[in-house]
């Protein structure tokens, strides 16, 4: 079982299986009864969220074979005192978050060498793809600018050091996920935008 304690949410992930795939997972809830399987874990993720708030993009994920959309969170504050900026994540890779914010500084000019910066991927689940890239740096930007990003919007595909957008697996699924819980629109990598059905 992996799950961050504080959260409701666990997953049951196979670590090894001789007779099947490895990728599959399974998401509970904890309940006053005892474990409960969740049927729609990406509605159950994304219960609690509110739109038209800057700092905030859902990630249109995948968890083994099963598509998951989530909302990643980022918050950005002046740096307080000397020393180096925080770099506070939950859920994340801490050197994912950093190589991103390089590229946002060098290849998109935002400023944020000077800033504290808190990251968390919402419903305590950890996010392992590149895929995610993407997602975090347009709740990065929405922070930064104060903007919000669209509400109806799902994210994902890998940002390289250039600052070019890569293609991820299994894009199909993932418009699919998003289209079935009512996001109108997707922004993802070009080639795969034109060869996939839109969210």
């Amino acid at each position: 079982f992996e799950g961050d304690r504080g959260h409701q949410f666990r997953i049951l992930r196979a670590a090894k299986n001789r007779f099947g795939a490895t990728d599959e997972i399974g998401v509970f809830a904890m309940t006053d009864t005892g474990l409960r399987e969740v049927a729609n874990p990406s509605a159950l993720f994304l219960a609690e969220r509110r739109g038209n708030i800057a700092g905030s993009a859902v990630f249109a994920g995948l968890e083994g074979t099963r598509p998951v959309l989530l909302e990643i969170q980022a918050l950005l504050s002046p740096k307080a005192g000397e020393g180096a900026p925080r770099r506070a994540v939950i859920g994340w890779e801490t050197a994912r978050l950093n190589m991103l914010l390089a590229v946002l500084e060098s290849r998109c000019g935002l400023k944020l060498a000077g800033m504290d910066v808190y990251l968390n991927i919402a419903g305590g689940l950890r996010v392992n793809e590149p895929a995610a890239d993407l997602a975090v740096a347009a709740a990065l930007i929405s922070a930064a600018t104060g903007t919000p990003t669209a509400a109806d919007a799902a994210y994902f595909g890998e940002v390289g050091l250039s600052g070019e957008l890569r293609q991820v697996a299994q894009a199909d699924l993932r418009l699919k996920e998003a289209r079935k819980l009512g996001f109108e629109h997707a922004i993802l990598p070009r080639r795969i935008a034109s060869n996939s059905a839109r969210a």
